[in-house]
């Protein structure tokens, strides 16, 4: 068969290309230490490795969006176990001022020390993440969840929980309602709470009270009213419900006995000490106190003396005290049952935080065996490429330089 000149050029220049091409594709693989360059050098590996390297990036946003939601529950455990010292120490305050050889003095001291301690609860509840949003506001994170208008503190926002994707099918509160932990706290004793009439002139102290028959409990409102003759102490209990078409629970002209329990649909409390005449306590069901408030209320307490003096004025303070020391321990256990759901979560972020860096690491690993080179092979490729292709360069050489005229 008959070779022209041209085909044999052709035909070597075509497979020296071919072999540079080859050598080129070698040494990217080791420049870049990836062994597909292009998806067509291995379709089913280059699909696979999109999917991965997508899922990859989700869990590192997912580590990214933990560690956000670790910070801000964190820095809210923070502040609520400083609220718990706070409250504890308020505690102290008002137990201190049940000690009867305090003066008017004293008790100014003590409100003006409780009156910096609700400065110091207003601004823990305002507390921020470092960023700007506030960490008890709901979904309004940047409106300051509390102000105090000179009269009352108000929560200025909503009840929502900002949630945080954490995993791909996981959702974690970021923030909590400030309503729920400092205002939505049930006075007296969760259920009932008694109180003593503001014009009381006897010395009567009512006790919390507790539930005798939950099934009797109609959630009326009450009246307990004292009546003095001839020294012989009687009372009676009337529904005092708008519109309560019920029977009087206790008729009046009921011998009174200090500390005998006074007990009628389902509730029970006691009154101890001297009820004057006319004297009167209500019963109500508990309704929601803020924190604020209790505090607040004890501080005026402590601040307005009673003009009776004597047992009445020691009456009425303690009455102020017990209800105070009540609900500070109701708020107490609020914020407790909050703190309590903060450790649930930063538990759950952990967790979860160490099922995310274990999967990242099983991604990683995927990667590289679907796109890491194998340096070995590939230097070996190389040497072997580089060899073929000197060796085709010499022989193309050889054989181009033949010319019949050489022997002629």
């Amino acid at each position: 068969m008959r070779i022209s000149t041209s085909s044999m050029y052709n035909a070597n220049v075509s497979l020296l290309n071919q072999q540079q091409t080859q050598l080129l594709h070698t040494q990217q693989q080791i420049a870049t230490q990836r062994r597909n360059l292009t998806p067509a050098d291995d379709p089913i590996a280059s699909a696979r490795a999109l999917e991965v390297s997508q899922s990859d990036a989700s869990n590192s946003q997912f580590a990214t969006n933990r560690n956000t939601a670790q910070q801000s529950t964190s820095l809210a455990e923070d502040v609520l176990q400083s609220v718990t010292n706070l409250l504890h120490d308020v505690k102290t305050v008002a137990v201190n001022a049940g000690n009867g050889g305090l003066n008017n003095s004293d008790k100014q001291t003590l409100a003006t020390d409780l009156s910096g301690r609700l400065e110091e609860l207003l601004a823990l509840a305002n507390s921020t993440d470092g960023i700007g949003n506030y960490l008890f506001s709901g979904f309004q994170g940047r409106t300051q969840p509390f102000a105090n208008n000179g009269a009352v503190v108000q929560y200025q926002t909503d009840d929502g929980q900002r949630m945080i994707q954490v995993s791909s099918s996981r959702q974690l509160a970021a923030s909590d309602s400030g309503a729920d932990i400092f205002m939505r706290v049930k006075n007296g004793n969760g259920t009932f709470n008694v109180q003593a009439a503001a014009p009381n002139t006897g010395s009567g102290i009512f006790s919390p009270g507790a539930i005798a028959n939950p099934a009797l409990l109609t959630g009326n409102n009450y009246q307990v009213t004292f009546s003095v003759v001839a020294g012989v102490t009687t009372y009676g209990v009337t529904n005092i419900t708008p519109g309560a078409l019920v029977p009087v629970p206790i008729a009046a002209g009921t011998p009174y006995v200090s500390g005998q329990a006074i007990s009628f649909d389902g509730l029970q409390f006691d009154i101890t000490g001297a009820p004057a005449n006319g004297d009167v306590f209500t019963v109500a069901p508990s309704s929601n106190e803020s924190i604020f408030k209790t505090i607040s209320d004890f501080i005026t307490a402590l601040r307005t003396p009673n003009p009776l003096g004597g047992a009445t004025a020691s009456a009425e303070l303690t009455n102020s005290r017990n209800k105070a020391l009540n609900n500070l321990d109701r708020g107490l256990d609020n914020v407790l049952t909050v703190r309590a759901s903060l450790g649930t979560r930063l538990n759950e972020l952990s967790a979860l935080q160490s099922a995310g860096e274990s999967m990242g690491v099983q991604y990683k690993e995927t990667l590289s065996q679907l796109q890491d080179v194998d340096f070995n092979k590939a230097i070996s490729d190389l040497n072997q490429q580089k060899t073929s292709l000197e060796a085709a360069q010499k022989s193309f050489m050889a054989v181009s330089g033949l010319s019949l005229f050489n022997y002629m």
